[in-house]
C-alpha cells in the first residue's frame, strides 16, 4: 500500500534551499553538480521514506555514503521507475501536461549524457512549458520555467506516493 506523498512540503523544501545549500547535506557542485542531491531532498521532504538497500536503494548518510541514486540522474529515475515494491517514493513516467507541483522532471540536454533533475514548483493555469516552473540546483533557480532549458529529450516524473 503506498503512503500518500506530501507535495506541499517537498515544494516548500525545494523554495527553500533552491538558492541555497542544507548545511544537512554535502554539496557536490564541484563534482559533477548538485541537481539529483537537490531531487532527492525535496522527494525526501515530501516522502520521509528512505530505501537503505546497499547499491540500489536511495538513501543518504553523508556525503560519502549514498545510494547512486541519490545524486545520479539516471540511477533516481530508475530507483522511481521500479517495478518491485520496496520502500521508498515511486513514480511513473508522464508527459509535461501531467506535471504536478512535487514531480520531477528528467532532462537530458544531448545524445549521451545523463542531464539534469529539476523539481516542479508550480503548474500554470494555461498548458505549455512556459507555465511549468521549477527549482534547481547546480544552475540554481527558482521559479524557472521548464521551457528554458535546452533539453534533447524529457521525461516528467510523477510521484505517486512511497512504500513504506
Amino acid at each position: 500500500m503506498l503512503i500518500p506523498y506530501d507535495r506541499d512540503k517537498a515544494v516548500h523544501y525545494a523554495h527553500q534551499w533552491a538558492l541555497g545549500r542544507n548545511p544537512q547535506y554535502y554539496s557536490y557542485d564541484l563534482i559533477g553538480g548538485d541537481c539529483t542531491n537537490f531531487a532527492s531532498q525535496c522527494l525526501y521532504a515530501g516522502s520521509g521514506i528512505m530505501n537503505n538497500t546497499p547499491t540500489f536503494g536511495w538513501y543518504y548518510r553523508s556525503g560519502d555514503d549514498k545510494s547512486p541514486a541519490w545524486t545520479g540522474v539516471f540511477y533516481l529515475f530508475q530507483f522511481l521507475t521500479r517495478k518491485q515494491d520496496t520502500s521508498g517514493p515511486v513514480a511513473q513516467v508522464v508527459g509535461p501536461e501531467a506535471l504536478q507541483p512535487g514531480d520531477l522532471v528528467r532532462l537530458r540536454f544531448a545524445q549521451g549524457t545523463q542531464g539534469h533533475m529539476p523539481v516542479v514548483v508550480k503548474v500554470g493555469k494555461k498548458r505549455g512549458l512556459d507555465h511549468i516552473l521549477v527549482a534547481a540546483h547546480t544552475d540554481d533557480a527558482d521559479y524557472r520555467p521548464l521551457s528554458s532549458y535546452p533539453f534533447h529529450q524529457l521525461w516528467g516524473l510523477h510521484i505517486l506516493g512511497s512504500y513504506p
